[in-house]
């Protein structure tokens, strides 16, 4: 039942670049994000069904509100941005570097050890990126590099967020920060969102694209990531990062006709073992110590 909701998890996070491919031509990065987090925080309101809970979120609401700027309104809005030059499958592999770079600044900001696996992890990782995005820059238009470095830098922000999170929020009920994130974003997205908002006439399926954005690939993954957690610890969750690009690349091909080259399934390769090698998933590799066990 687990590994059944870890799939389908990461089908749904890979879903959520198929539809901002879709909406963001249409409605424009920031509108469409607005909605996104918006249409969330509703979801997700019931997280504060009692005093106790609204006290805690009243209590940490300017670290919820950093957290709802770097892990939602910023990255969203970058990855939307993103989706209106390259394919929804190379956003979803850029997207799975945030352990790469959540690792880069517990080292560089938060003084956490870096060991040689990790740092291999990183280079494989940052190799794989290189792999990956080539093909496209070498035969992409004008807004390519700044789609992939948007990309690039929504991860980013991902990884500082983890690190902020798990410093400022320890102890913090996971509703609570999933609630306050998407309302703090969407609180600092309305007003740009407002002034952006496009003056045609929006297709129905754009609308069922932002629904479904918003209702399922945010709300109801948030309950369904963070009943993982509960059930088999964060560690088993946070492996649907190993899965989200495999939906992400899938969703393209089946529903945008998004070629599946050697380049996007070597970089994709090579990413997640970097992202595998840095987070210690890949036990007994030299550099890496051995619990010495008694005869």
């Amino acid at each position: 039942m687990n590994l059944a909701e870890l799939f389908l998890l990461a089908s749904i996070w890979g879903a959520s670049f198929l539809f901002m491919r879709i909406a963001a031509p249409e409605l424009g990065p920031i509108p469409l994000i607005a909605l996104r987090v918006g249409i969330a925080a509703i979801v997700l309101a019931p997280a504060l069904r009692t005093a106790a809970l609204r006290s805690q979120f009243r209590a940490k609401a300017w670290p919820l509100f950093v957290v709802g700027i770097t892990n939602s309104a910023i990255p969203f809005s970058l990855f939307a941005y993103s989706t209106l030059y390259v394919h929804a499958g190379l956003d979803s592999i850029l997207n799975a570097t945030t352990p790469l770079w959540a690792a880069l600044i517990a080292a560089a900001g938060f003084q956490a050890p870096m060991g040689r696996q990790q740092i291999a992890g990183l280079l494989f990782g940052m190799l794989g990126v290189v792999v990956l995005v080539w093909p496209t820059l070498d035969a992409g238009g004008a807004g390519v590099p700044s789609a992939v470095a948007a990309a690039l830098l929504a991860a980013l922000f991902y990884g500082f967020a983890v690190n902020y999170s798990k410093r400022h929020l320890a102890g913090v009920k996971p509703y609570v920060v999933a609630f306050g994130s998407q309302f703090f974003a969407a609180v600092v997205l309305l007003p740009p969102a407002l002034f952006l908002w496009p003056g045609h006439a929006i297709a129905p399926g754009v609308w069922a694209s932002v629904a479904a954005l918003g209702i399922v690939c945010t709300g109801f993954a948030y309950v369904l990531y963070f009943r993982l957690v509960e059930h088999v610890g964060a560690a088993y969750a946070a492996s649907v990062t190993f899965l989200i690009p495999i939906f992400g690349v899938l969703w393209g091909a089946l529903f945008l006709a998004e070629n599946i080259t050697l380049a996007t399934v070597a970089g994709c390769a090579i990413i997640l073992f970097g992202i595998a090698l840095a987070s210690g998933k890949l036990k007994g590799l030299p550099g890496r110590k051995r619990d010495v066990k008694a005869m």
